[in-house]
């Protein structure tokens, strides 16, 4: 019996040229008052392209990891707010967001674009990364090594906000 072939997924870094898609794939994954717009996108890989990773299927953008860089110890909703704050050689890899489009989720395709993130942060000698999430996902992000430090000071979206860290 013949087997279907799976889809092919690449997994690359992102460029100016992604910013609409990327914020297509945010207003599909967070509420309004959470997405990041595309102005926010453009400025962002303006300044760290290096810094999202992105997951396409035949061509289509189906999830991203995305985050600065910076000396900054705890992730503050400044830093989603001004790209410039971005410090190549910072010691934390902050991630903004992690997106996958809904009809591709349960697929580990976050999951596979977290382990990049956590793989490149090591190779740049960081000392490790840190996000905010909702309650809900602090289990999940657990599962990758990230460990709960407590709520977060951040208001982004009018959320509550939880910091997890992966020291390394």
């Amino acid at each position: 019996m013949a087997m279907k072939d799976e889809p092919k997924r690449l997994i690359r870094l992102a460029s100016l040229e992604d910013a609409e898609r990327l914020a297509r794939v945010e207003a599909a994954c967070f509420p309004p008052a959470e997405a990041a717009p595309l102005s926010q996108f453009q400025e962002r890989l303006r300044y760290y392209p290096d810094h999202f990773w992105l997951m396409e299927e035949e061509g289509r953008l189906i999830s991203f990891v995305d985050g600065m860089v910076t000396n900054q110890r705890d992730l503050t909703d400044e830093m989603f707010e001004n790209a410039s704050l971005h410090d190549e050689n910072g010691a934390w890899q902050m991630i903004f967001g992690v997106n996958t489009l809904p009809e591709y989720r349960r697929q580990g395709c976050a999951g596979t674009l977290i382990k990049t993130a956590v793989r490149d942060a090591r190779a740049q000698a960081r000392r490790g990364l840190v996000l905010t999430c909702k309650e809900r996902l602090i289990p999940w992000y657990a599962s990758f090594g990230f460990q709960l430090e407590g709520p977060s000071a951040s208001v982004h979206g009018g959320a509550v906000w939880y910091q997890m860290r992966f020291p390394f």
